[in-house]
């Protein structure tokens, strides 16, 4: 798959649109078990079942919050290894995986735990995604693994699971050499 070319997204109306951005804030800023159709319909100052005209329930508007985080981590990672040599895309591409996860705390959750909607998402947006792993270390295999550890190093900053004191950008750093140095 060409890295440049994101797969098609799921055509949304500009009400859904707007739908989406709204449970969006409210998933950032109440979290997951906040962001229900009652608390997203007065977000929007509608009533509930006016929602059900774009979205059929509450694991739909949680799709489409997917979509857009894959599709946004995705571009993220695509554009911080445009730019990297080589030597540098594993320490890059990890600097560019914790930025995006840590400013998107409550969005990188529920994209990246419990089961992926897969069948609701666009045909190959999930590969697309997590094909900068694989362009970094050019092994299928290797990619999971530095996934892997990504995903856990951000999991565990944000439940804020390390010592006082650790220096975590040297922790990363640490990490990114595991990946690239024989």
């Amino acid at each position: 798959m060409n890295p440049d070319q994101q797969p098609l997204r799921t055509s949304r109306t500009p009400r859904a649109v707007q739908i989406v951005a709204a449970a969006r804030d409210l998933l950032e800023e109440r979290g997951r078990d906040e962001l229900t159709m009652r608390a997203l319909a007065e977000r929007l100052g509608i009533r509930a079942p006016s929602l059900y005209k774009h979205f059929r329930n509450k694991e739909a508007v949680e799709a489409a919050l997917v979509e857009d985080a894959l599709a946004d981590m995705g571009t993220a990672l695509h554009t911080a290894l445009a730019g990297a040599s080589p030597t540098d895309r594993v320490p890059v591409l990890l600097a560019a995986y914790r930025r995006h996860a840590l400013a998107h705390p409550a969005l990188y959750r529920l994209a990246t735990t419990g089961p992926l909607p897969r069948a609701a998402l666009p045909e190959r947006l999930e590969e697309w995604a997590g094909s900068p792993f694989f362009l970094a270390t050019e092994d299928p295999h290797l990619a999971q693994a530095l996934w892997s550890y990504a995903h856990g190093m951000v999991v565990l900053e944000l439940d804020d699971r390390f010592p006082g004191g650790s220096d975590l950008d040297l922790t990363w750093q640490a990490g990114a050499r595991a990946f690239t140095e024989p």
